[in-house]
């Protein structure tokens, strides 16, 4: 009884944030985050395009068929498409099934048709399968090109060389929180290769119950876009244990590493996955994991245009009314002078988020990193959240 009216109240208030005007995309952005994510699918047909700021009045017609004759990656596509059954509902008739295989190559090549700059990729088709499943061939394109051309952007370059950048950060992430482990993985010489089907399908490809992956996407597109990066280091330090008592050889180790369980603590991990966001944000471990030139290249960077272009929806005024409120009450942070270090500094004390908690109750530890976010890579939000 007491779920039930907790998922009451959560549809009422997504609904009142839809409703809203302008719309409440900063309440939107908490209830895909906070526990359980969007609950329906009928609701993230209504919050997935708020979250990517697509106008669902304009979406683009459905694709014809001279796609196929005029790409140059029809037969790849195909052969992916092809070999994605178990991607689909268990029991889905085969009609039904192929159905969706067509419409599901023709939203790839149209969006690739469109985006000339993104180069497709083994995987791709596991994130489009899903946006299909959930909202619709012609929703799905739309969702998919403005991800395409924003989260995923990295994956999508002709060579894999910021797609390995990223997942450089996965080892940086795990030495801050777990040296032992880190020293442990580096002593086997695993790399990283172990997540990349994590880090490339959202996980999609490696999940095979489907309502884990549609809350991991809520929970992905309402944040950073190296937000899946953080998830891959929680569930690595999640396995500490079985992690030391392998074999300290690659092939024990990647081959543990590699077989995802499927009994993940999610809510637990998605929280802890926000915590270190806060702690150990994109900007501290670009400057440990690469260059700064190269940086620049990566989804991070694109990131501060797709937070302005969202502001034309005003979380920030939301943001801010929730912070103050909630600040006024916080007598262990004496004041807003001292959060601010908090949220500023997240790096001053391994255990910092202990001294945000008193936050993270409210919002969830994840939405707090959403705001930390528009502080990182939209800076004119700064003045305006803390004046």
């Amino acid at each position: 009884a007491d779920f039930d009216a907790k998922k009451k109240r959560k549809v009422a208030e997504i609904y009142q944030a839809l409703n809203s005007d302008p719309i409440d995309v900063a309440t939107l952005r908490r209830m895909a985050i906070s526990e359980g994510g969007l609950l329906t699918d009928e609701i993230r047909c209504k919050v997935w395009p708020k979250l990517l700021s697509v106008n669902t009045d304009d979406l683009p017609p459905l694709p014809g068929k001279e796609l196929r004759e005029d790409s140059k990656d029809y037969q790849q596509v195909l052969l992916d498409v092809r070999r994605s059954l178990r991607r689909f509902p268990p029991g889905m008739p085969d009609d039904q099934r192929e159905g969706l295989q067509e419409e599901l190559i023709d939203i790839i090549l149209h969006v690739l048709k469109r985006n000339p700059q993104l180069h497709y990729y083994q995987g791709y088709h596991d994130i489009v399968v899903t946006f299909l499943l959930v909202v619709g061939d012609r929703l799905a394109t739309a969702l998919v090109e403005k991800l395409s051309t924003h989260h995923l952007r990295d994956f999508m370059d002709p060579t894999m060389d910021n797609t390995k950048h990223i997942l450089n950060y996965l080892m940086h992430i795990i030495d801050q929180v777990n040296p032992e482990v880190h020293d442990f993985m580096q002593s086997a010489e695993v790399g990283t290769i172990f997540a990349l089907s994590w880090l490339i399908t959202w996980f999609g490809h490696v999940l095979s119950d489907f309502r884990h992956v549609v809350r991991l996407y809520d929970f992905f597109l309402a944040c950073h876009p190296l937000m899946p990066i953080y998830f891959a280091a929680v569930i690595v330090l999640h396995r500490e244990q079985e992690v030391l008592d392998c074999e300290c050889d690659m092939a024990s180790v990647h081959h543990l590493l590699s077989q995802i369980p499927q009994d993940l603590p999610y809510e637990s991990l998605i929280s802890k996955a926000g915590d270190l966001f806060v702690q150990f944000p994109p900007s501290e471990l670009a400057k440990e994991a690469a260059q700064a030139a190269q940086a620049e290249r990566t989804a991070a960077s694109t990131f501060k245009d797709f937070e302005l272009a969202s502001v034309q929806q005003r979380p920030d005024t939301v943001l801010r009314q929730r912070f103050r409120e909630r600040l006024r009450g916080e007598e262990r942070l004496r004041g807003e002078e001292r959060t601010k270090s908090v949220l500023t500094k997240p790096r001053t004390n391994r255990f910092v988020k202990l001294a945000v908690m008193g936050l993270t109750v409210a919002l969830g530890a994840a939405a707090l990193a959403v705001v930390k976010s528009a502080l990182e890579w939209a800076p004119k939000f700064e003045l305006e959240i803390f004046p």
